[in-house]
């Protein structure tokens, strides 16, 4: 009798070739004690292609007919939360970055790009350009860039369009809401739509962090968080080289409250606060956290 985990058809089978699919194509995690809550995020998913069980369902997406579909699926198993200005701590060192070498850099002629790495709905891009522009409103006549990117399509199109609900809004304070965003009522739902010049700062691009990146110049500030929290320790570790690499020397590497570089040595790496990374390079001392004020 074949084994079943949950309900409503989801098989020790079918959950192994989901769960190994998930973690080859984004190394994303699936324990088994979130089966019921993989069922409900993929149940539309088989009304949309019209099947009628979890077996089959596997079967199609492994298979190279289901290539397409891997995306539906991922898109639907990823967690997408976030708000504006979380961890308020990595844009205190964001403003004081911009103090003491960023805003010298734009002045001589220097390019910035400053990469959201797992982007979301784009409420960390939007406040990262928020901060760029609270601190200095010329930083936009200058050559800065905000990269945003992230796995799933269907926040991506989103993001692009910056178009916030009220419940999503939460994070910004009054009078950036006021200077950054048009409020208006659709269908009785207030929305909070984003200017075009915190739009015109940031680039979305879908982007697989396990595939190929195809940026081709370094990044002075990566923020990417509560993304990797969700991969083991083995991807976790193949990415943080990768991530050095992209990085300035006097770059900053921002990660989630919950997620840590394991041996930050190893990889390049020194902390430099909470949840804050610098490369160790020559004539820099990162060890040493920019001052916040």
């Amino acid at each position: 009798m074949t084994d079943r985990i949950g309900d409503n058809g989801l098989t020790a089978e079918s959950f192994a070739a989901i769960a190994q699919l998930a973690y080859r194509e984004s190394g994303l995690q699936l324990a088994v004690e979130k089966t019921s809550m993989i069922q409900s995020r993929l149940r539309h998913r088989l009304r949309a292609l019209n099947i009628s069980d979890f077996e089959n369902y596997s079967a199609f997406v492994c298979s190279e007919d289901g290539r397409t579909e891997r995306r539906h699926m991922i898109s639907a198993l990823t967690t997408n939360v976030s708000h504006f200005f979380r961890e308020k701590h990595h844009f205190d060192v964001l403003t004081a970055a911009l103090r003491q070498n960023l805003l010298p850099k734009l002045r001589s002629g220097q390019k910035v790009r400053i990469w959201s790495a797992g982007c979301s709905n784009g409420q960390e891009a939007f406040s990262i350009a928020m901060t760029l522009l609270e601190f200095s409103a010329e930083i936009a006549e200058f050559d800065i860039r905000i990269l945003a990117t992230d796995i799933d399509a269907n926040v991506v199109r989103f993001a692009t369009e910056g178009r916030y609900p009220d419940r999503l809004i939460s994070g910004v304070p009054d009078t950036l809401l006021q200077r950054y965003f048009d409020k208006e009522t659709l269908n009785g739902e207030v929305i909070f739509s984003a200017h075009k010049k915190i739009r015109d700062m940031v680039a979305f691009k879908e982007l697989n962090l396990l595939s190929n990146w195809p940026m081709k110049q370094q990044m002075d500030i990566i923020f990417c968080r509560n993304v990797v929290i969700y991969f083991d320790l083995e991807t976790q570790n193949r990415l943080w080289p990768r991530f050095h690499n992209i990085l300035k020397p006097d770059g900053y590497l921002f990660l989630g409250h919950s997620e840590r570089i394991a041996e930050p040595d190893d990889v390049g790496f020194t902390t430099s606060g909470p949840t804050t990374y610098r490369p160790v390079a020559a004539g820099l001392h990162p060890s040493t956290p920019l001052k916040e004020s």
